[in-house]
């Protein structure tokens, strides 16, 4: 089922009160877009754009281009990191945003999103304030990562 097609078909659903959850289907179209999409990384630096694309490349994924925007307004939205999503979405022409920042307000810890060109969220991750998990950045976002991308399918056989 195509991407689109699977969205709609889960809206009608939903609208009708018929919707019993998630199917297999839906995954797959997920998966589908995932693995055809132009994706980008909004960030100041390059850091996370490189791990982001090490676990990307693991599923033979495209690797993601570096989206170079200050992103700083957004810690001043609610959501901090769906706003710097929503920011590549407008500044870029990418079908998949994949962004990383603060879940809410600070100390809330941090939110990775993966979001298509319509805004629409395709899968998350997040993580405890760092001050709690003591990882490194690094480390943080490989593990966001492959974490966002089991959400919705993708095999592993490495733990997270």
């Amino acid at each position: 089922m195509a991407f689109e097609e699977s969205i709609r078909k889960a809206s009608i659903q939903s609208y009708e009160g018929t919707r019993k959850g998630d199917t297999i289907e839906e995954i797959r179209a997920i998966q589908d877009y995932i693995r055809g999409a132009k994706i980008v990384v909004p960030n100041k630096n390059g850091i996370k754009v490189e791990v982001i694309n090490e676990v990307l490349n693991r599923f033979d994924i495209p690797s993601a281009e570096y989206l170079q925007v200050n992103t700083n307004y957004a810690d001043f939205s609610r959501m901090p990191a769906i706003a710097k999503a929503m920011i590549a979405v407008d500044q870029s022409d990418a079908d998949l945003v994949i962004a990383r920042g603060r879940l809410g307000i600070p100390g809330s810890g941090s939110l990775m999103v993966f979001m298509d060109n319509k805004s629409r969220i395709l899968t998350a991750a997040s993580s405890p304030s760092h001050v709690i998990h003591k990882q490194s950045l690094e480390e943080t976002v490989y593990k966001e990562t492959l974490e966002a991308l089991k959400k919705v399918g993708f095999e592993c056989d490495e733990d997270i």
